[in-house]
């Protein structure tokens, strides 16, 4: 490769850069990891609390099957508190991605790698499996909806430690302390983020000195310490958020047109309606 294609590489990639926000996992992944006081910052909020301490947090980690050619994991975040319990925290752009089941699912991962042998099952902590979706998935307009077990006849509540949590990232409220949450996760521009301690970390990665360019070699530092699969996953799912955004880019231009319809746009694009009219500015066209 010679040096202005480099160059231009550079450059290309440098734009990219730019229009990530927190909802794009790529850059979720670099501004949580081992970062204790944001993690705290997304917890309280989204569990209404105060007090929440968090001891460590990690992201990209591994959750092996027990079951020979059983499916394996890597989930987004990694948290455990003060108290011992532990939380997964998952971004997810498409509604596919927030399937019940894959809630399900990390829930039960995260069990089966919490006891050693011998140990009580009386000693599995309480374990909370939180999904921040782009889209309302559940469609009724809430900042969040908490799942738990019930008995049924009784109508009470089943206690068994466990909770999923779907967190609505397209909910616009601001006097809501989760609706503040997600604006910040939806801003890419760090100016607009209510947040200092989110804004602080994605300003380091997109403008700080040498910022945009410090984020792309990130990647060749976490080549070295999650190995060179773990960094081109990421790479590959970097790629796979800027091809969404310019397909979503071309589908609002085309709206823009006022040639077609909203569906008619939808439909040609193969996007959800939520997606094309994410912007307020296009609401009412």
């Amino acid at each position: 490769m010679n040096k202005k294609s480099d160059e231009f590489r550079i450059q290309e990639g440098l734009r990219e850069v730019a229009g990530l926000c927190l909802l794009h996992d790529s850059l979720m992944k670099l501004v949580f990891n081992n970062n204790i006081e944001a993690t705290e910052l997304l917890l309280n909020t989204i569990l209404a609390r105060e007090d929440l301490q968090v001891i460590n947090v990690s992201t990209q980690r591994t959750f092996i099957s027990p079951s020979v050619n059983g499916r394996t994991i890597v989930i987004d975040i990694y948290a455990k508190d003060a108290e011992d319990k532990v939380y997964n925290v998952e971004v997810q752009r498409s509604d596919s991605g927030a399937d019940v089941r894959r809630a399900r699912f990390h829930s039960s991962m995260m069990d089966v790698n919490m006891l050693e042998a011998g140990q009580s099952f009386s000693e599995l902590h309480d374990s909370y499996v939180i999904f921040i979706t782009e889209n309302d998935v559940m469609k009724r307009n809430l900042p969040l909806y908490h799942v738990n077990r019930v008995i049924e006849e009784l109508g009470e509540g089943f206690y068994d430690g466990s909770h999923i949590i779907y967190v609505n990232a397209a909910y616009k409220d601001d006097k809501h302390p989760v609706g503040r949450l997600m604006h910040d996760f939806r801003c890419t521009d760090t100016k607009d983020m209510y947040n200092e301690v989110l804004a602080q970390q994605v300003r380091y990665f997109k403008e700080s000195e040498g910022g945009k360019e410090n984020m792309v070699c990130k990647f060749e530092e976490l080549a070295k310490e999650w190995g060179a699969d773990m960094a081109q996953d990421m790479a590959q799912d970097m790629a796979q958020d800027m091809a969404q955004e310019r397909i979503l880019e071309k589908a609002r231009r085309a709206l823009a047109t006022g040639k077609y319809s909203p569906e008619e746009i939808a439909e040609l694009f193969e996007i959800a309606m939520e997606e094309l009219l994410e912007e307020e500015s296009l609401q009412s066209v």
